[in-house]
């Protein structure tokens, strides 16, 4: 298993992680096999999304506050359910295949890793499976 440490800046924010996880595939030198990515927080997490036009993440990020505002009646003493919520609808992991020591993933597509209570200092855990 792989340890990506990651921090970040922002209290919500989309960090591209696709090179990241690429590398660690490359490296693992698994031909054929399954990437897993995941999260190991309640409050962040790890989607596949489009990396070729940077506003797609800025507009998700919009749309996450218009859908789970962060001024409303939440009752969680620490004050950041919406963040959980947030991961709630994201997830916590993502898989893709690895095809030819690449991910297989579609040519728009990359790797994001969400902050949703940031900024924190977070892992992000990546396992390969050859076979």
């Amino acid at each position: 298993m792989h340890i990506i440490d990651i921090d970040t800046h922002n209290k919500m924010q989309a960090v591209d992680i696709t090179d990241r996880i690429s590398r660690i595939v490359l490296d693992s030198k698994v031909k054929d096999g399954v990437c897993y990515v995941y999260v190991p927080h309640t409050t962040s997490a790890v989607t596949i999304n489009e990396n070729a036009d940077p506003s797609v993440m800025s507009d998700i990020i919009t749309g996450f506050e218009n859908i789970v505002p962060y001024k409303n009646n939440y009752t969680h003493i620490e004050g950041n359910s919406p963040a959980h919520i947030k991961t709630l609808l994201t997830g916590n992991s993502v898989t893709v295949l690895v095809n030819s020591g690449i991910l297989a993933l579609g040519t728009w597509q990359g790797i994001y890793f969400m902050e949703f209570d940031g900024p924190r200092k977070r892992k992000i855990y990546v396992k390969i499976i050859e076979g």
